[in-house]
């Protein structure tokens, strides 16, 4: 049986009652997760709530939300608040975001974003918990110990964290902390030994890689249109490498894509967007990402899990509700 998630975005068009039936058929089809992700536009709280009261078995978690733009308590409260609802489904996805949005969006300076992770996910673990605040870090002081008024109506006294984590030092606090890491953009044929080294850095950390999750960053699509499902790929990956700032793109170079980001960025700069798409060749593309049959979307996570992931991405380009189920089983397995 694949561990397998699907995935809500952040922009573009969107139907709550679309939202909803989405999650029940996924929820019902044996999907182990659904996750919301957060930019600068709709916020993930609000609807992973109402997904979570509408479904019964489905973990439900953010890919991301940011560590600067709510307090570690605020998210505390927030997901204590959503794992009642849900009877102990949630996942907590953090990560730093970057300068362009922590800087120009939430209007705070993106400083010392490693040193905030940890502290977060001490802080969210130490109210979990129902331990008394008294905590005193690099950023946060916290001297009154509050607890969380709500603990008798928690239904476990920790809630996963999942971490985006790119760069070297991330990667390895994450092996140190966190319950699941989101890695990068990663190509196919730098799997294994992504795992291989994340294990490494658990083990280097007193941990057990048993005990921690990793969603594969390569995701699926199942698709009968796979040009179009290939262009997004395309474009997705072109608008990180050219405009999501040096993390982004730091990674892809750590990735071995060095080059082909500093393409993308030329030609974005001096003639476009479009250029910028085009500047991503086919083989990256393909590398970073599946789309087509059902087949070949098991073939490609069997890959996967076969390297080390231990959950897969999946999108599935069938609106007929009994259908998408049929594929969401056979995904599952």
């Amino acid at each position: 049986m694949r561990k397998i998630g699907v995935g809500l975005n952040w922009q573009g068009a969107f139907s709550l009652s679309d939202a909803v039936e989405q999650a029940k058929v996924a929820d019902d089809s044996g999907v182990d997760h659904i996750t919301v992700a957060e930019a600068w536009g709709r916020d993930a709280v609000t609807t992973m709530a109402i997904l979570g009261y509408e479904t019964n078995r489905i973990r439900i978690g953010t890919s991301i939300i940011n560590v600067f733009s709510r307090t570690p308590g605020a998210v505390a409260q927030q997901f204590t608040s959503l794992d009642a609802l849900t009877n102990g489904r949630m996942i907590i996805g953090i990560g730093s975001s970057g300068p362009q949005v922590i800087e120009h969006f939430h209007g705070m300076p993106f400083d010392k974003p490693m040193a905030r992770i940890k502290e977060y996910v001490e802080i969210i673990n130490m109210l979990v918990a129902g331990e008394p605040l008294h905590y005193h870090g690099r950023i946060f002081n916290l001297d009154r110990g509050f607890t969380l008024r709500h603990l008798d109506e928690l239904p476990r006294k920790h809630i996963p964290i999942f971490i985006g984590a790119f760069s070297e030092k991330s990667v390895r606090q994450t092996a140190a902390i966190a319950d699941g890491w989101m890695p990068g953009h990663t190509t196919r044929d730098r799997w294994r030994d992504e795992v291989a080294t994340f294990h490494q850095y658990v083990r280097d950390a007193g941990r057990n890689p048993e005990d921690i999750e990793i969603k594969a960053s390569g995701g699926v699509e199942v698709t009968d249109h796979p040009e179009a499902a290939y262009e997004r790929i395309r474009q997705h990956n072109a608008f990180y490498m050219a405009r999501m700032g040096e993390l982004h793109y730091n990674a892809y170079r750590a990735f071995g894509l060095g080059e082909v980001a500093d393409e993308v960025r030329r030609a974005w700069r001096e003639h476009g967007s479009e250029a910028g798409y085009r500047a991503v060749p086919d083989d990256v593309v393909h590398s970073l990402g599946y789309a087509g049959p059902v087949e070949g979307a098991i073939d490609w996570m069997e890959e996967q899990r076969d390297a080390g992931y231990t959950l897969h991405g999946v999108t599935v380009d069938e609106r007929d509700p009994k259908k998408r189920s049929e594929i969401f089983k056979k995904l599952v397995g």
